[in-house]
């Protein structure tokens, strides 16, 4: 006993306390911030192979970004990345970050359907669907129910069947040879359902958008409840994007 106790001193605490007020190393890129600043937004805009940047006036889509930074480093007056990683929104038009703009991104309590909060809010069962992904991002929702993060303190937990969910976590772009299959697994979680996107492949496609090997028929078909930015997403960023969905004012 006497050494676990040696061990705890020295490591310090091995959770985050409050995960909506942890700080991540300056190595993180988060939300950006582009200022007012006058450049030749032409070759800007070409720089990202994504294309997740536009001009007049100059936005980033988050939901497209891969986070690569080439457009701080190359405009470094121009764009620059924070470590702010609440990213999350369950509105597809607040990931795109605008010229001048500061303001968080945010989930908006108006727009979150009812029964969200109402049935979920105290527990949350998801099942994650890897749909042609790279393990990135399938990584870090492991990671968010680690002993650091600890994301089923908060009642959300990740299952091994669909019929025993509340919802789906999509990850990858969704391959045609997933297609299928993140279909039935919708289809096998009992109504009302949640649909969570994580990572900027499942949002927009990613750097594989415009790949005929993908088929994204899926989204069309059904309303996403959370999109999650990310190349991969932070845990921190998958879980205050949930707790916000849910309505969690209590952690």
């Amino acid at each position: 006993m006497f050494d676990n106790f040696k061990i705890m001193w020295h490591q310090g605490k091995q959770f985050i306390p409050n995960v909506t007020t942890a700080k991540v190393p300056g190595i993180f890129r988060g939300r950006p911030i582009i200022t007012r600043a006058k450049i030749d937004e032409a070759i800007l805009v070409g720089l990202c192979p994504v294309k997740a940047i536009s001009s007049n006036p100059v936005c980033i889509d988050l939901g497209k970004c891969t986070f690569c930074g080439e457009c701080a480093i190359q405009f470094p007056d121009k764009i620059s990345f924070t470590t702010d990683y609440k990213l999350s929104s369950n509105e597809r038009d607040r990931l795109i970050i605008k010229e001048g703009d500061e303001a968080p991104i945010i989930v908006n309590p108006d727009t979150i359907r009812k029964e969200i909060h109402r049935l979920f809010g105290g527990s949350l069962k998801l099942r994650q669907v890897s749909a042609g992904g790279d393990n990135s991002c399938e990584w870090e929702l492991n990671s968010s129910n680690n002993v650091q993060f600890d994301v089923s303190r908060f009642g959300v937990d990740f299952v091994a069947s669909p019929r025993h969910a509340d919802g789906i976590v999509i990850t990858g772009p969704i391959t045609e040879n997933m297609a299928e299959s993140v279909e039935r697994c919708y289809n096998a979680v009992p109504n009302p359902k949640v649909i969570i996107l994580v990572g900027t492949d499942a949002i927009s496609g990613g750097i594989f958008a415009d790949s005929p090997a993908l088929n994204r028929d899926f989204l069309s078909k059904h309303t996403v409840d959370l999109y999650v930015p990310g190349n991969p997403a932070h845990p921190l960023t998958f879980i205050n994007g949930v707790l916000s969905l849910l309505q969690k004012t209590k952690i």
